[in-house]
């Protein structure tokens, strides 16, 4: 007889393996890696794989992505040569050669020998208009905690006796030359209970970090505070944001005397503040002064309308049953929106007159797969980067400007065979009769006989949207291995905007597990494949997804992978960053009954017949516990199941800290579904 869900809330006999890096924990570890590692890495195949994988992710013909800091541009790049990579720069001028030299302004390599860490780039926060001063994000092993230290972009070195923040999850802001916003780890009381600041202060140069003055305070329960200082020109201000959850915030205009000065909108509307405009994306309907806008519209208004009580909002988008604003990038006088159609991509651009924005051409832009835009210098110029890409495309970088047609800078060159591939959009009924696309990826004169080894990949969750991209991995580990691949669009992500996202969260998240199991009943249907040959793959929520494929359909797979996943519903709010979630998936303390229902762990049964699974997670990912995949692969193995297990040491939630790492774990598992799916036991 099965447990109840409150019998079940009371016991849990894995609970040992919840300590990170307990000696113990990690001998453990190292057990079930070898297990794996000889199952998985000594067939021929595996060592082709791995070295073709890394082949393409060190190959210096990939695109040097760059951002724009005074009259230098910055690329942060990894190859076999610098596997924990080099900040770099160079003019534009060299930027547009086939082979640009570059000037390296801070090795990664050389610090982690030095100083006997491996350094994972976290990111750089430079001071405009000079760029002389940056404060450098480090992380450990590609942990989300990082620390913060100042950097002189001139000498190209650590500034001694600068600003420094240990280790912790929070940030380091400018607000001027001898000033910066902290918020971090102050000791007892400082964090959230997910982990991250409730505290921001205010730091002057040459004092202790512990005695910045205060600035803002949320509470335990909230998600975190922080602060920043928008450096527009004529337009600077001090900005106070306090993160009550994943979805909700509340924004202060701090003035100069400290006084915070609250922004009346939406808790869960996206708040942007350009120059003299404030835009408002809408997560949920807004009514104001008896106007009302509807959910997921993007609307307008001169700020300082706004904070006088008078605003009236212009209507910059609004959507439809086809259609979603995907994102929004502002050049100085332009703010260019990206839209999604069926999850297709198009471009409009509105400039701001008088009180007023107008509709303008866009210009001639590429018309193909997912389109992404960069401002290129926001507060000086209209130019804008655009990478160009979808399945089977090699992404293509352009540089351009509202109006006038981009010129194409670099190009990814193709890493695997595609002529005889092409991608087609389909859509499967779910369970409750809405249309779910899918994209296929598939060879041209695809016959229809039920029997090609088929990988579905799915995330549905938090808002993010699967859009067309070339991956080089997929097309060599899969797509020329002779396999099919889909991507889903569920419930739950962001495809057709915050009501695509919001049918599928807290008690109505088994939406997106019955839609994703719809386009898996599709795809045999449609006798693209069947069950022994279907496989699916997922990280994070993702892998929470596979979790479930596995408890509630495991009829229709032939193989599953689940990496760095969620499983544990009951404990998740406890572990790491989990309290952040709970506008995601509810909390178990009050809403049991629910997440029982689609908690992976508390469903697997020693009697039930399941597809072979493949866990893997991180012992550095500080985001989502390693514990949900150990406890989950050890109750499993205990039951009797085929399923194997890979943590890697290092890697954070991206589970890999270099080039390395990130090939050996895709090679992991890509041998996996290939022993399961296409090769013959």
């Amino acid at each position: 007889m099965e447990k109840s869900a409150q019998q079940q809330i009371m016991s849990d006999p894995y609970q040992w393996l919840e300590a990170i890096e307990d000696e113990k924990v990690l001998n453990w570890v190292r057990e079930q890696n070898k297990v794996t590692e000889q199952a998985l890495t000594q067939t021929p195949h595996f060592k082709q794989l791995k070295a073709d994988l890394l082949t393409i992710y060190n190959s210096k013909e990939r695109i040097p992505f760059i951002s724009k800091l005074g009259t230098f541009y910055y690329n942060f790049w990894q190859d076999d040569e610098h596997p924990q990579g080099v900040w770099r720069r160079t003019s534009l001028e060299e930027y547009r050669k086939a082979n640009p030299k570059w000037e390296t302004v801070l090795d990664l390599d050389a610090l982690s020998k030095a100083e006997q860490v491996t350094w994972v780039w976290g990111g750089s926060d430079c001071l405009p208009p000079d760029y002389k001063r940056c404060l450098i994000d480090l992380s450990k092993g590609g942990a989300d905690a990082t620390t913060t230290r100042e950097f002189d972009l001139e000498q190209k070195r650590f500034v001694d006796n600068g600003f420094i923040r240990p280790e912790a999850k929070g940030l380091l802001a400018w607000k001027d030359a001898d000033t910066v916003y902290v918020a971090s780890d102050f000791g007892a009381n400082s964090l959230t209970e997910s982990g991250y600041p409730r505290v921001v202060r205010e730091w002057k140069r040459g004092t202790p970090m512990t005695e910045a003055s205060l600035v803002y305070e949320g509470s335990s329960k909230d998600l975190g505070v922080g602060a920043y200082r928008n450096h527009q020109p004529d337009f600077e201000r001090d900005i106070v944001y306090h993160n009550l959850s994943f979805y909700e915030d509340d924004v202060y205009i701090r003035e100069a005397d400290g006084k915070l000065v609250k922004l009346d909108a939406p808790k869960d509307s996206h708040k942007y503040i350009q120059r003299s405009w404030l835009l408002l994306q809408l997560r949920s309907a807004y009514t104001y002064q008896q106007q009302s806008y509807s959910v997921g519209s993007l609307i307008a208004t001169p700020l300082a309308d706004f904070m006088a009580g008078k605003a009236h909002f212009q209507v910059l988008f609004t959507p439809t049953t086809h259609s979603s604003l995907e994102n929004i990038t502002f050049t100085r006088d332009y703010v260019i929106l990206t839209v999604l159609e069926d999850v297709k991509n198009h471009l409009r651009a509105f400039k701001a007159e008088n009180t007023q924005w107008q509709e303008q051409d866009f210009g001639v832009a590429p018309n193909l797969g997912t389109v992404s835009l960069e401002a290129v210098d926001p507060d000086y110029s209209n130019d804008y980067f655009m990478t160009v890409t979808d399945y089977l495309t090699p992404s293509s970088l352009y540089q351009g400007a509202v109006g006038k047609a981009p010129e194409k800078l670099k190009q990814t060159p193709s890493f695997f065979e595609t002529n005889d591939l092409a991608i087609s959009q389909h859509f499967a009924t779910s369970k409750d009769g809405t249309r779910v696309p899918y994209f296929q990826i598939a060879p041209k004169n695809l016959v229809l006989n039920a029997t090609h080894p088929t990988l579905l990949y799915g995330y549905g969750g938090f808002e993010v949207s699967l859009t067309p991209v070339y991956d080089a991995t997929v097309g060599k580990a899969w797509l020329n291995q002779g396999g099919i691949y889909v991507v889903a669009n569920i419930r739950g992500g962001g495809e057709y905007g915050p009501a695509w996202h919001q049918a599928a969260v807290k008690e109505k998240r088994y939406k997106a597990y019955e839609d994703f199991a719809a386009i898996a009943q599709d795809l045999i249907a449609r006798k693209v494949t069947n069950p022994k040959k279907l496989g699916i793959i997922g990280a994070s929520n993702g892998g929470l997804l596979m979790g479930n494929m596995l408890i509630h359909y495991p009829e229709l797979f032939g193989a599953i992978v689940s990496e760095v996943p969620l499983l544990d519903m009951q404990r998740y709010p406890l572990l790491l960053a989990g309290a952040s979630w709970l506008d995601e998936y509810g909390n178990p303390e009050t809403d049991w009954s629910q997440l029982h229902a689609y908690s992976p762990y508390h469903h697997v049964k020693a009697e039930q017949k399941y597809p072979p699974l493949f866990l893997k997670t991180s012992t550095r990912d500080d985001r989502v516990h390693p514990a949900h995949a150990r406890k989950m692969f050890a109750k499993m193995k205990d039951q009797g199941h085929a399923v194997w297990y890979y943590e890697n040491i290092e890697g954070g939630h991206e589970g890999a800290a270099n080039k390395e790492q990130a090939a050996l774990m895709e090679a992991l598992s890509y041998e996996f579904l290939y022993q399961h799916l296409m090769s013959q036991p």
